[in-house]
This record gives structure tokens, sequence and C-alpha cells, in this order.
């Protein structure tokens, strides 16, 4: 779909959604249509421009304008019009769940230089690093294959791959402990992510047992993501194999979400989302179980839905790995 076409498509989706305008700032909305210097991109019925001024761009007569998440508040004062503000997602989201071929090959590009990135962990001398220092030397590398931004990088070991929105801090490796590794980055302007999950020097007690059920809840859950499966039956499969192993009620709440030209996409892989998979639609499947204050595990392959069924762009063995050193 050309830009024009875009455009074309995000004005029907305003008039559905009975909005008068679109604001928005440098953002993933923003690079859909076309954005590229800023700072603010204004779509409405008549025009499409780009501009520092965005409320003198704005239909005097507007009632509802969406706007992007990404707005600050002072920016949205500044408008300074007498109209209903809504999220723009409520137009640009649907338009945005199908992807291109284009967009699919820059995310496959983007999933094979993040997998790249983790595919150097074993290289790397764990022992005695800490978290901190271990996610600054990936971030390093991320840099260096042309990462445009580091959206996430996750180094969690021990007790803290426990914890779903752990921060790389001043925690020692040692041997012994499980370790946690993912990578969320943007590449030529689109997204991919890959986890994995290894131990130092051998694995902690029951933890190959616990992680096993991961591993068979990534699988399941890639085999439900066929054309026709909702959102919430994809989640559904993952979590029922957690169920069967008892670790249900320390599965993640979620089992995935859809990336592309952002890291956090619809369709949301949870209990409740009707959206039904389509091809070129492109998910982050990231199961995972967290057992408190013990140990946990996270999988994390970004995939595209096609005609023929499901496709991992991110390939490299999700087995348990050993790092020696």
């Amino acid at each position: 779909m050309t830009t024009g076409a875009r455009v074309t498509a995000a004005r029907a989706a305003m008039a559905e959604a009975g909005l008068d305008a679109l604001v928005l700032r440098p953002s993933p909305d923003f690079r859909f249509l076309g954005g590229r210097d800023g700072p603010y991109l204004v779509l409405t019925p008549d025009a499409l421009a780009e501009t520092a001024d965005p409320g003198r761009l704005l239909p005097g007569n507007a009632r509802r304008v969406g706007v992007d998440p990404e707005m600050r508040v002072r920016e949205l004062f500044a408008l300074a019009i007498e109209a209903e503000l809504v999220p723009a997602a409520l137009a640009l989201a649907p338009l945005r769940l199908r992807k291109e071929p284009s967009e699919i090959e820059a995310v496959g590009r983007a999933a094979a230089a993040a997998e790249a990135v983790l595919g150097q962990v074993r290289e790397l001398a764990w022992f005695g690093a800490t978290e901190r220092a271990m996610a600054a030397r990936l971030r390093m590398l991320a840099l260096e294959t042309g990462c445009e931004e580091v959206l996430s990088l996750r180094v969690a070991a021990g007790e803290h791959t426990a914890r779903a929105d752990h921060v790389p801090g001043e925690r020692v490796i040692n041997p012994g402990d499980a370790l946690l590794v993912s990578l969320c980055g943007r590449w030529d302007g689109y997204c991919a992510e890959v986890g994995r999950v290894f131990a130092v020097a051998e694995p902690p007690e029951d933890y190959e047992a616990m992680y096993s059920v991961v591993v068979a809840a990534h699988a399941a859950a890639l085999r439900a993501a066929g054309r026709g499966a909702t959102a919430a039956a994809v989640a559904a499969a993952a979590v029922d194999v957690m169920d069967g192993s008892g670790y249900g009620s320390f599965a993640s709440d979620r089992s995935g979400r859809g990336v592309g030209l952002g890291p956090d996409e619809g369709p949301w892989l949870r209990p409740g989302d009707a959206t039904v998979l389509e091809p070129g639609m492109v998910l982050c499947l990231e199961p995972a179980v967290y057992v408190p204050d013990l140990f946990g595990a996270r999988l994390a392959d970004t995939v595209v839905c096609a005609p023929e069924g499901p496709v991992a762009l991110s390939v490299s063995p999700r087995a348990l790995r050993v790092l020696d050193r």
C-alpha cells in the first residue's frame, strides 16, 4: 500500500470513527502515514501536512480529534481547540494490523538482527559480571548491527528471572544461575524481539522441568496461531499447557502481542481479544512462567501469520543452553 493509499484508508477510518482530524507526533502512527520531519503531522478530510503548529491546521468546526498517544499534556493544551480528544488508534490501529510484504521483509531483517545479537551470548564472559554490565555489552552489540533504537533489553539472573518487569541491576551473575536474555529493537524503522533462556554452568534444581513447560506452551501457541484463530484462542493454547503442568497460576497474563512499526501493537494474545488472525499479521509470541522468589522463564519469537500457517522469523534453538564461562 502506498502512502497515498494509506492516507485514503485513514480518512475512511476517520469518517467511520467520527473524527474530524488526526494530530500525530513522531511515532509508529506518524511513520505509517509517511511522516518524516515533523514535529507534527496533521490529517484532515482535505489536507495532510507536517507542521510545527498543528492547531492552525485543524478545522474550525472540529468536534472530535484523534491525537497521538505519545503527545504530552502541554502539547494537547497547545492545540487550543474545543474538541473531544481521543486516541488516534481508533482509526489507525485496525489499518496497521496486517503488514504488507515489504513490511514483513523489514520485520524479518529486524528479527534476524536481534537473533544475531543473542547468538553471541555464548561467546561472552558471564561469570562474575553484573546484569547491568552485560546488558550494556549487548546494547553495544545491537547498535553495531545497525539497530536504530534499543527498545528493551532484559538481562535477569537467578531470582530476578521471576520478575516480569525486572530491570538489569548490580546483581552478580554466578554459576548455578538461571539467566533470561531478550532484545527488542528497531532496525530500518521496524521492530522485532527475540528472547532466550540460559543456565550459567548448570541449571538450578527443578529448572529444566519448569522450562520444558514454557517450551511446550510456546509450541502450542505457535501451532494455534493459524488463519482464522482468534488472539484469545492462541493465548488459551499456551495457558492450557501451563495449567496442565501445574504452572498455570504462575503464567504471564499474556502470551504475546503484535509488532511492526511499534514494539507493542495489536493483536494482543490474551483472554478477551477476539481479533481474528489473518495473513500479514506479525506477532511476538512470549509465553512465560514466573515463580516468585525462585526463578522464571520466558521465550520470545517474532512470528508472521502466513496463508499456509504461522512462520517463526526467529529460528535459533529454544532448548536450554548452558553457558560455560
